[in-house]
């Protein structure tokens, strides 16, 4: 077997989405599709598609290989898992390319937000994108699906990956509806509490940042028992909402040139771990405090609510968190791994402990 280094491997995948990106366009050729808005798209797909760690994506291959432990990969199996990988890749950008704006972000992997950068058809820098974007997510989600059609129809799998990615997206719109709706009058602090913000973690995150890549994974191995799904679902959804965790954390403390995107959790009247554990250790004083400031886009409040998460020492509670996360999903993995090799679930875990914090 050969083995391949991190710089290589990532190399090989971003060298497949051209092709990808081809098989598209010539999609939209046969139709005789505008030129203008082949372009349009082909634009809003590599900037919306390619920037990230691609973690998701690689995840797939990694599982492959974990799932299929001593045998050596065929290249059609690489070919195709990397595929996968990139569909899982268009459907994360096809959720951030609406997150952005129903969050009203600013910044996405260091760039302008793809509804705020100008046209790709304009020279004028104030000719935004705009509520374009909407319809550009949806195009987005599209290609996963004709790219599934082109390299998986004539599979035994064919339909399980469209049923697998259809529930995904459903899961991760509910957990996006959960998002937007557990935000209360600004001072009512009555739905921040870690069970509802688990549930968001779960549907909004986990599903299809650490359950998916696997299953995709698992379907191209032909696992066909349940129970390996019940059991990766039972580890994977714990990772992703710790991963959800660290991701809190970071909007409030990691360094934007780091994480690629200004946090707003604050402003925005989030229910985020933060003001959930900052309401969990704060004393009656700081929780007033955090009731007047907490939600206000306004650079002087939301210094006073990190001055306030300073104080609780919520830097301490997390790493405390982080480790204890750490050690149970160790012990799960350990204890639950019958019907799916433990490699699964390490490569994944130890990507995301202690990352960019």
């Amino acid at each position: 077997m050969i083995y391949k280094s991190k710089k290589e491997e990532m190399e090989e995948f971003i060298n497949l989405f051209p092709i990808l990106i081809n098989d598209i366009i010539k999609e939209l050729d046969i139709i005789k599709f505008p030129k203008e808005s082949i372009q349009w798209i082909e634009i809003m797909l590599k900037t919306n598609t390619i920037g990230g760690k691609m973690n998701r994506g690689i995840s797939v291959l990694h599982s492959l290989e974990s799932l299929k432990e001593g045998s050596v990969l065929s290249s059609n199996e690489i070919f195709q898992a990397q595929i996968l990988g990139w569909c899982v890749e268009l459907f994360q950008a096809f959720f951030l390319v609406a997150d952005d704006i129903m969050d009203q972000s600013i910044t996405r992997r260091g760039q302008p937000c793809w509804y705020r950068q100008k046209k790709p058809n304009s020279d004028d820098l104030n000719n935004t994108i705009g509520s374009i974007a909407i319809n550009d997510a949806f195009i987005i989600e599209s290609c996963i699906y004709i790219l599934l059609e082109k390299y998986f129809k004539n599979e035994s799998y064919y339909t399980n990956l469209l049923e697998l990615f259809h529930k995904t997206s459903y899961q991760t719109q509910l957990g996006q509806l959960l998002d937007l709706t557990n935000q209360p009058k600004r001072g009512d602090f009555s739905l921040f509490n870690l069970k509802i913000h688990n549930r968001i973690a779960k549907y909004k995150t986990a599903y299809y940042s650490f359950y998916l890549p696997v299953a995709l994974a698992m379907l191209m191995s032909k696992v066909n028992y349940q129970q390996a799904f019940t059991t990766a679902k039972d580890i994977l959804l714990p990772m992703g909402e710790f991963f959800q965790v660290q991701d809190d954390f970071l909007d409030c403390y990691g360094s934007p040139a780091v994480i690629g995107k200004i946090g707003r959790d604050i402003e925005e009247n989030k229910c985020s771990w933060m003001i959930c554990q900052a309401i969990l250790n704060g004393t009656p004083e700081q929780i007033n405090l955090l009731k007047k400031h907490y939600g206000i886009d306004n650079p002087s409040d939301v210094e006073i609510v990190k001055k306030i998460y300073d104080e609780i020492n919520l830097k301490k509670i997390f790493k405390d968190y982080e480790d204890t996360s750490y050690n149970l999903l160790m012990d799960k993995i350990k204890s639950n791994c019958i019907y799916v090799p433990q490699g699964v679930f390490l490569k994944l875990l130890l990507k995301i402990y202690k990352r960019d914090l």
